[in-house]
């Protein structure tokens, strides 16, 4: 029986935001086919360094994963979008000191999973829906420099690449600023679904949105 588990943040482990609605694990396991089987390994508010701890409790039917960090390892760091600078190249050196970090740790999340032997499709971080338009402007641009982390180590291993930013688009897709509602979670779901089961029959780096 096909056992495809979640791995990651609150992009996953959203039931605490549906407010009666279902979560996401909920949603994939009713548009999976029959013999199909999911479940949740993705606890609210991980960062990249947390996934290789969510791996130990796998059970060994687990046959796919999919994986979705990322998003609060660019929160610890959003009080950057407002520090002062006293030039561009400043500000870059401390875009790159971000970036490299985050390589780094989300590059070893992403080996922790490929150890694990099963097939792995991997998320972007989608943008939010942050009331400030300023600030909201601010972050797409410093969510690229994480996400263009993602996509490079996804092609590095070719891998399959589910891009958020094209899937959670509209205001109602988000239940606050970061975490999805039921309806950007069933679009999550079914995308993830969509994803998976393509990938049974081929492999290889795909950006997938919505």
């Amino acid at each position: 029986m096909p056992h495809l588990v979640l791995l990651g943040d609150s992009v996953f482990d959203n039931l605490a935001y549906v407010q009666g609605g279902l979560d996401v694990v909920a949603q994939l396991s009713a548009v999976l086919p029959p013999g199909w089987h999911a479940s949740l390994s993705a606890v609210d508010g991980s960062i990249a360094s947390d996934i290789e701890h969510q791996l130990i409790a796998l059970h060994a039917d687990t046959t796919h994963l999919v994986l979705s960090v990322g998003g609060n390892n660019a929160l610890s760091v959003a009080s950057v979008l407002d520090s002062p600078v006293e030039s561009t190249a400043e500000a870059f050196r401390l875009l790159a000191d971000i970036r490299e970090r985050f390589e780094e740790e989300y590059a070893y999340a992403v080996d922790a999973c490929l150890r694990f032997g099963r097939p792995l499709t991997v998320c972007t971080i989608y943008n939010g829906n942050f009331p400030d338009a300023d600030f909201n402007r601010r972050a797409r641009i410093a969510l690229a420099i994480f996400n263009d982390v993602i996509v490079r180590v996804a092609l590095a291993r070719s891998l399959d690449v589910i891009d958020l930013r094209a899937v959670c688009t509209m205001p109602t897709d988000f239940a606050n600023p970061i975490e999805p509602s039921a309806m950007g979670g069933e679009k999550i779901a079914q995308t993830v679904a969509r994803v998976v089961l393509k990938e049974t029959a081929w492999r290889g780096m795909r950006m997938t949105g919505w």
